[in-house]
């Protein structure tokens, strides 16, 4: 139950994150590290109320 958690989550952080990069015009690390925690604030919240939804 954990790891499905963890991957879940993991999968969320990486497709979020891509996109970041994708629409951000420069990358400099303070502009990575705020979409690398803004991706990790959306991947926690898709994963709670995906399973909110679905009841589990």
């Amino acid at each position: 139950m954990l790891g499905s958690l963890i991957a879940e989550i993991l999968v969320w952080q990486v497709s979020l994150s891509a996109l970041w990069l994708v629409l951000i015009s420069r990358l400099e690390p303070l502009e990575v590290f705020a979409g690398l925690g803004c991706a990790l604030l959306g991947a926690v919240a898709a994963v709670a109320a995906r399973r909110a939804v679905s009841g589990w």
